[in-house]
């Protein structure tokens, strides 16, 4: 239940709020996350007026504001067509109209595509602090410790590379579900690879970061050991994990 509604006009203002031990208070960016009924009182810090949705790139990067719409980052020119899927698999066109890519990321749960994507693509955030200093974590060190992580700061950006190639695939019970089972790979051009696997959990798991593809298979394999729930058995998402890891690797070479 919300309590407290604020909209401040700076950054500084937002982090004070966000301080406060009473009641709860949240950041909201397209608010689809927060509108969820929930028994607890919240007050919510509306970053609307922040100035943070905007999308310009730099360099090998695009930098990508922390209330910047997943239908705004869709339409953006020269996303790679495996990016462009998982955002479009994250959520319908009506929702990608308000949810933000900071709270889409901060909300995720194993199953987004998206989260998946950008674990992937070692995606970096740019964060303030309550000491007025700005600091930038990666999205593999900030999912498993969103709570932690996240007190006393606020996500102004994400910094997104463009310099890597990008494949997505997944299984679902229909097109429109969320995936049961999702793998993604992102390769640059010195060899590196990175893997992550969704579908389960609380997060999306990285499986592999190393030099070259070599193993992936068998790092999906062992990551999904343990990753049964009423959805699919830990059996069913292992095999699922090698079969998708090895056509992101398949699509890669083919490109």
């Amino acid at each position: 239940m919300i309590v407290e509604y604020h909209r401040p006009d700076s950054i500084e203002e937002t982090l004070r709020l966000l301080k406060r031990e009473a009641p709860r208070t949240l950041p909201m960016g397209g608010g689809t996350a927060l509108n969820r009924p929930s028994p607890d009182p919240l007050a919510v810090v509306d970053l609307q007026s922040l100035g943070l949705n905007g999308i310009e790139q730099r360099g090998k990067d695009l930098l990508v504001g922390a209330t910047a719409t997943l239908q705004s980052l869709l339409d953006t020119p020269g996303l790679s067509p495996a990016l462009v899927r998982a955002i479009q698999h994250e959520a319908t066109y009506n929702l990608r109209q308000a949810a933000s890519v900071a709270g889409t990321i901060v909300a995720a749960g194993g199953r987004s595509p998206l989260a998946a994507a950008l674990l992937a693509l070692d995606v970096h955030l740019e964060l303030a602090n309550s000491g007025s200093e700005r600091e930038k974590m990666g999205i593999g060190d900030l999912l498993p410790l969103r709570g932690e992580r996240l007190r006393g700061r606020l996500i102004t950006g994400v910094i997104l590379p463009l310099n890597a190639r990008l494949a997505y695939e997944y299984v679902a019970r229909t097109p429109a579900d969320l995936p049961i089972v999702c793998a993604a790979v992102a390769q640059w051009a010195s060899g590196r690879s990175r893997l992550a696997l969704g579908g389960f959990g609380a997060a999306p798991r990285l499986a592999l970061d190393g030099p070259e593809p070599a193993g992936a298979e068998q790092a999906a394999r062992d990551a999904y050991s343990q990753a049964g729930d009423e959805w699919a058995s830990a059996e069913y998402r292992q095999e699922m994990a090698v079969v998708l890891t090895r056509r992101c690797l398949q699509g890669l070479a083919g490109t």
